[in-house]
């Protein structure tokens, strides 16, 4: 499957999290959510139908495939892991991590990605049995 534009993953991951919400997106939620309008809104939807990663007709609710909804988690997971990283290894405030999660996750390539993962854990696992490397990642969070 051809990649994701970043606002195409965007698009995805709120259509994600209001069907966790509500079990189906509405044009006026994302549009208000993503803060753009909604024929922006309906333009990518139509793009992500194309593509086979929604169920999506004019006036209808939106709903993920099994692709879309797979391909969702995924961005989730990235932004979700590195906005993690971010509060508790660099000690980012939540809204920096969010806001630069948000423009990482989609540069990142897979591998990056995969490696970020057991960057994160070992130092978290480190953390919690060294003392003295614990003290010393609370002072970067300063």
């Amino acid at each position: 499957m051809e990649k994701l534009t970043e606002s195409q993953e965007d698009y995805l991951e709120e259509i994600y999290l209001q069907v966790l919400r509500n079990g189906s997106a509405k044009v006026t939620d994302i549009s208000n959510n993503l803060n753009v309008k909604k024929a922006s809104v309906s333009n990518a939807l139509n793009t992500l139908q194309k593509r086979g990663l929604i169920n999506y007709a004019p006036y209808s609710q939106i709903t993920l495939t099994l692709t879309g909804e797979h391909q969702a988690q995924k961005i989730l997971q990235r932004h979700n892991t590195m906005t993690k990283f971010f509060i508790e290894v660099l000690g980012l405030t939540e809204k920096e991590s969010v806001e630069n999660a948000c423009r990482i996750e989609h540069a990142m390539s897979e591998e990056l990605f995969e490696k970020a993962i057991k960057f994160y854990e070992i130092i978290r696992d480190f953390s919690e049995r060294n003392e003295e490397f614990k003290i010393s990642l609370e002072s970067l969070r300063k």
